[in-house]
């Protein structure tokens, strides 16, 4: 019997960074899916309406800006942050209580909200993601056909300054080939999970 197989062992919390369009969400998906039940995903709170499709609970959990900022005043949050004019925020309770049943938490957020995770939980496993240079990631993001030029530069401007954080993480993957970035994010979570 190891460690693991002790109920009262704590789960892990892993934070993964990197800048918009370099395949965060395709990864963290695939580490859920592959290492279900034991990894489960951080869902954040959100003051912003849930857009077609969404489902509270799911994608985010929905509330009004009333009962976020209700919530920052009772210090539910682990980080929050305003964006765009909407809430968003990672409530404490989910990562206690998930930890604490013994399952490893995977938070996909931004630089900013990791340093302040990471400074109420440095323990959590910090990792990267890095596009294969920084031309490749312009075209990923411009591929997307989302983005107005305006919105475009201001990605890769926030970009620039993402990467600058990456010496902060003990991992930092290259997603150049998606299998192996795949194979190289599975090889870090089984250090830790079992």
């Amino acid at each position: 019997m190891n460690d693991r197989d002790n109920k009262s062992q704590k789960g892990y919390l892993f934070i993964v960074s990197g800048p918009s369009g370099v395949g965060k969400t395709v990864l963290c998906n695939h580490i859920v899916k592959k290492f279900a039940p034991k990894v489960v995903y951080s869902i954040s709170t959100t003051s912003r309406v849930p857009r077609g499709g969404e489902t509270d609970g799911q994608e985010y959990n929905f509330c009004t800006s009333q009962e976020f900022e209700t919530a920052i005043k009772q210090n539910a949050f682990a980080e929050w942050a305003s964006v765009h004019g909407n809430y968003y925020g990672t409530p404490r309770k989910f990562l206690t209580d998930e930890m604490n049943s013994g399952r490893h938490v995977v938070l996909n957020i931004d630089v900013q909200g990791a340093m302040k995770i990471h400074g109420e939980y440095p323990e959590a496993i910090m990792i990267f993601i890095l596009p294969p240079s920084f031309e490749e990631l312009e075209n990923r993001i411009r591929k997307r056909n989302m983005d107005s030029e305006k919105s475009l530069k201001n990605r890769l401007e926030n970009a620039r300054k993402e990467l600058s954080y990456k010496e902060k993480y003990k991992y930092t993957i290259v997603n150049d080939d998606l299998e192996l970035a795949k194979a190289e994010m599975e090889n870090i979570f089984s250090e830790f999970v079992d």
